[in-house]
């Protein structure tokens, strides 16, 4: 419950309009898993917590819905959307398809600096996954995939990608905390490098193709294991 998490704390060195830093603050909270699936937003206590008015909060509340971040019950209030299996399953299909496109632009466009960057970017993911570091797990596989991003050359599909993942974020946040071993993914990842460095661009898509189906189902099976966890039972699957 909200009544026993420490609190939301705004970034106050942000020279952005309070309203846009509150509503930051809330949507992280989500994303990463502060503000849980099917927790109650209440505003009068969220704005206690980040020391605002109402005003900001109840604005904030209206955007994430319209992200569908939160969802308003009638007579009930705001609450923190619930994930779905079928949810997860529509983003994993369409992250395939839009990361297949980029590794395969990826093998015909990258450079030897961007090259390079992929084998660094593996490297400190794998020492992370072997320390069980899950900051650095997810922001090093993030970099690896944002690199192949760039690397495609295509600004468009980069949007596209970038808005699914803000989207894939809560599911995630839960996928590396509850996976025990993610050395595996290090070479699938190498798998991926390798076939862009050689310019194979067939290949490095069923790479992808085989990390992201992987992925897909390490993830579900966190859901399913989710469902069964008594102190998350208000996850809807």
């Amino acid at each position: 419950m909200l009544e026993e998490k420490k609190g939301l704390s705004l970034d106050v060195s942000s020279c952005k309009p309070l309203r846009e830093i509150v509503f930051e603050t809330i949507r992280c909270a989500i994303i990463t898993g502060e503000l849980q699936p099917g927790q109650r937003l209440m505003e009068v206590r969220l704005a206690e917590e980040m020391g605002v008015s109402r005003t900001p909060v109840r604005e904030s509340i209206r955007k994430l819905e319209l992200e569908g971040l939160v969802k308003m019950v009638p007579r009930r209030g705001a609450y923190v959307t619930p994930m779905s299996v079928n949810d997860l399953k529509e983003m994993m299909e369409i992250r395939r398809a839009l990361e297949e496109l980029a590794a395969e632009l990826a093998a015909m466009n990258a450079t030897a600096e961007e090259i390079e960057k992929l084998y660094e970017a593996n490297r400190r993911f794998g020492e992370s996954a072997l320390a069980n570091d899950e900051e650095g797990i997810i922001k090093n596989d993030m970099d690896i995939h944002d690199i192949i991003y760039e690397a495609s050359g295509n600004k468009k599909l980069l949007a596209m990608i970038n808005s699914l993942r803000e989207q894939m974020q809560r599911f995630r946040a839960e996928y590396v905390h509850r996976i025990e071993d993610k050395t595996p993914l290090v070479d699938q990842h190498m798998e991926i490098i390798k076939k862009i460095e050689n310019g194979e661009s067939a290949l490095a898509k069923a790479a992808v193709s085989e990390h992201i189906h992987s992925t897909g189902d390490d993830m579900l099976q966190v859901l399913y294991a989710v469902k069964n966890d008594k102190n998350k039972n208000e996850w809807a699957l």
